[in-house]
């Protein structure tokens, strides 16, 4: 075991090496080496031979062997993250041990995790505590936990150690810049700069000079040499953004420094050497745009490495509420207040199609921190577009002598907060109404689900409408071959609703 490790050492005590694997990983994603003991003699040699950022202290040996490791721990001034264990045991030990900082449960996620480090980082026991703050400043957070950001969060980890060009391709407000953020961090040139350059936003003739710098006299106005981004990157990552909004002519000339590890100032003959890994990243199609005569296609290919495309937050609705409370927790930690929102509201943005990603929600939840400040938000609270349509069209009573035949009534005795009843009723054919009017028999109702015999000693009608709509739910997959996005259409609901009713009746898709 080697203290001269290029990312702060976490040491693992825990007797299941399984364990072990999964902290590990989350560990590595997040920048640090971990390091496994599962006995007291193994810590003791460990606490001797390397300076750790904290010992996670899981189920070891008892509750004898775990007063042991704590003292042990103690005299050695390492911060302490109890996990895998409750509260209780957290407050038991946390008066006569001053080194336990905090705990978590398993199975492990970021964001607690991340807290815990946290802690670890403001208690006057952590001797690194100044480096733990800056490699947790330097990882920002890639929120939600969808398939489709989990593989992501893959992709990133697969790639950080390497020093491949890396294309981040994905629409305004997806958070591209956060997963360059993340690849830097989790690099080996993570101890040197990132340098972020928007090439959409710097006018074309003046983005040479950004990017090379340039010399004194250069042109009208150079009054002083200047370094470059590439200079500024050396060692580091450059990230260039919105790369397909580049010219032709600095194209030509991105292209001869990827290739050539070499540039020159404006204004001078003399060659730079550049050891810069490039990261870049476009809203924009561009292979269409190789097409129009818009993008290089030489360069495409050196930038195109390795892809990751950030889904739209449309694709991963279920991420809503984690990026909400993402939201939140970052207006706290900059004091610029809190708000809250009820589960009414979380529920209705996360039907939203966000049309502006993660950037639109966070523009959302700090003009509502400012609307409502320290307050409950709650549904009629939202803005307007944030509401469905019919959440604003007036309600109109019709009075009639005799009113027509209305299907919703059968139900009336139903629990109306029943979802299971609300989704069986908006089945029921539109016609239905009419149909019956005109003659037909009221047990038409039962049509387009299985039929069941009331018997005399009556019958448990949730546990029978439960039947009906898995029944309903097996059929719709069989025909659209276990894929759910299509078996929700057939069903006429949101396919994240459609998951979470396949988890509550445990159906395999």
């Amino acid at each position: 075991m080697s203290s001269t490790s290029p990312q702060p050492g976490i040491l693992l005590v825990e007797d299941d090496s399984q364990i072990f694997n999964e902290i590990k990983s989350l560990m590595g994603f997040m920048g640090f080496d971990t390091f496994y003991v599962n006995d007291l003699n193994a810590l003791t040699g460990a606490l001797n031979s390397g300076e750790f950022t904290c010992v996670l202290l899981g189920e070891f040996q008892g509750n004898r062997s775990r007063l042991e490791a704590l003292e042990k721990i103690q005299s050695s001034a390492v911060p302490v993250i109890l996990f895998n264990q409750d509260k209780i045991n957290l407050e038991k030990y946390q008066p006569q041990f001053s080194v336990i900082s905090s705990h978590f449960e398993m199975p492990l996620k970021y964001a607690p995790v991340s807290l815990a480090l946290e802690a670890i980082c403001n208690s006057d026991n952590n001797v690194n505590a100044t480096t733990v703050g800056k490699l947790i400043s330097r990882i920002p957070k890639l929120g939600g936990g969808s398939s489709a950001i989990q593989y992501v969060r893959t992709m990133i980890e697969q790639v950080a150690k390497t020093d491949a060009s890396v294309l981040i391709l994905g629409e305004s407000g997806t958070g591209k810049e956060v997963v360059a953020r993340n690849i830097h961090a989790l690099s080996n040139r993570c101890k040197a700069g990132f340098v972020p350059v928007n090439c959409g936003a710097i006018p074309a003739d003046l983005l040479e000079s950004e990017l090379f710098g340039h010399e004194k006299g250069a042109f009208t106005g150079a009054i002083n040499s200047r370094q470059g981004r590439f200079e500024l990157a050396e060692k580091g990552t450059l990230f260039l953004d919105e790369i397909g909004d580049m010219s032709l002519p600095m194209q030509v000339k991105l292209l001869r420094v990827l290739q050539e590890r070499t540039f020159e100032r404006v204004g001078s003959n003399k060659s730079i050497q550049s050891d810069v890994r490039i990261l870049a990243a476009t809203h924009r199609n561009l292979e269409l745009n190789i097409k129009d005569g818009k993008f290089r296609e030489d360069l495409f290919y050196r930038l195109n490495v390795f892809p990751i495309e950030l889904p739209s937050l449309r694709e991963r609705l279920e991420d809503v509420p984690f990026l909400l409370q993402d939201q939140i927790d970052k207006l706290e930690a900059d004091n610029r207040g809190t708000v809250r929102l009820t589960a009414e509201a979380t529920e209705m943005l996360s039907q939203h199609s966000w049309p502006g990603n993660v950037r639109e929600l966070s523009n959302l939840v700090e003009r509502l921190s400012i609307l409502y400040p320290d307050s409950i938000v709650d549904a009629q609270h939202l803005p307007p577009k944030y509401q469905p349509a019919s959440a604003f069209k007036p309600e109109v009573n019709s009075f009639k002598a005799k009113p027509p035949f209305n299907p919703a009534l059968m139900f009336a005795d139903l629990d109306e907060d029943d979802e299971i009843e609300r989704s069986l009723l908006k089945k029921l054919p539109a016609d239905l109404p009419q149909k019956i009017s005109d003659g037909f028999s009221e047990t038409a109702i039962t049509k387009p689900v299985a039929a069941a015999a009331l018997e005399d000693d009556g019958l448990d009608l949730k546990e029978h409408l439960a039947g009906m709509e898995v029944q309903l739910i097996k059929q719709a997959l069989g025909k659209t071959d276990g894929v759910v996005a299509h078996a929700a259409k057939l069903l006429k609901m949101r396919r994240t609703t459609l998951v979470e009713k396949l988890k509550k009746y445990n159906i395999k898709s």
